[in-house]
């Protein structure tokens, strides 16, 4: 058996583009060599790797077995390849995936520090929501995920790295805005403006804050923290959303945060931020550092 990388790399190609022209423009090479290239692998390996499902390329049950070692076997080979480079401690792209929140607000100042520190300039990163990092993870299509909703993915390790507060916000002109203290019953029947399906902010929301209020409706889902908080000015429902997000529109005066409830029903706004890499991915030394300087990083 003759496996070589080119085959490999081709093949990790092909599960992030679905079809062999997306792979192909991918890899600057023709379609017919990227066809060649995959057939003979599976030749080779003696089974198909893939599914054909309507002109797209779906990894099936054998692909995923050998998805890991492909991923491994690559970032080896990087490795080797840069392995007498004196001009770098840490060679290779990190590709990084952030949910919305850290993507806007932590992940440039922890990336500017590791950058600093470890003199690594060459870092992509995939700003989404919590679901979607995951399933990119999951696809190989991603090196770690920095998310505010935890995985329970068993393919996926997580680990808290950092936290970030929550807050409830509204527009200034509400009643409830304009109380100097509230309880959860002066938000029944209330409205709300929520994130997607698969954020951390919705998942956030209905774990903590919706079972304190027995009736209250979902008036939009948007997908972007900016559309949220101007809906919220606007006077259209009110919205859960990180700290860190809101500050700049509380700020302004567009938006208030309500303080914490009187009368009990206390709740803990603090919400952790997850380290999330797939359990087979191979650590390399690049990644192992990024993952020790995440442990170790101060956000105050």
């Amino acid at each position: 058996m003759h496996i070589s990388l080119k085959q490999l790399n081709v093949f990790t190609c092909v599960t992030q583009h679905k079809t062999l022209t997306a792979a192909a423009k991918a890899l600057y090479l023709s379609k017919a060599a990227v066809s060649m290239a995959l057939a003979e692998l599976e030749k080779q390996l003696g089974h198909p790797l893939f599914d054909r499902v309507n002109n797209r390329l779906v990894l099936n049950q054998e692909g995923h077995k050998l998805l890991p070692l492909a991923d491994e076997l690559l970032s080896r080979a990087n490795n080797i390849s840069q392995l007498f480079d004196a001009d770098h401690a840490f060679t290779g792209q990190l590709k990084i995936g952030a949910s919305d929140t850290l993507g806007n607000h932590v992940v440039p100042g922890l990336l500017s520090q590791f950058r600093q520190q470890h003199q690594h300039f060459s870092q992509s990163v995939v700003i989404s929501n919590s679901r979607l990092i995951c399933q990119k993870l999951l696809d190989y299509e991603l090196d770690i995920g920095l998310i505010e909703g935890k995985s329970h993915h068993p393919e996926l390790i997580a680990t808290q790295f950092s936290h970030d507060e929550m807050c409830i916000i509204a527009a200034p002109h509400l009643p409830i805005s304009l109380q100097a203290q509230w309880t959860f019953n002066d938000l029944e029947q209330s409205e709300w403006i929520l994130r997607e399906a698969g954020s951390g902010s919705r998942e956030f929301f209905l774990r903590t804050i919706a079972p304190q209020i027995e009736s209250w409706h979902e008036v939009f889902e948007l997908n972007t923290t900016e559309a949220l908080i101007n809906s919220v000015a606007a006077g259209l429902g009110l919205g859960c959303l990180s700290a860190l997000g809101a500050q700049y529109a509380i700020n302004d005066g567009r938006v208030t945060q309500l303080d914490s409830p009187i009368k009990g029903n206390h709740i803990n706004m603090q919400r952790p931020f997850w380290l999330v890499v797939h359990k087979d991915k191979y650590h390399s030394p690049l990644l192992k550092s990024f993952i020790e300087f995440c442990h170790q990083w101060d956000n105050s």
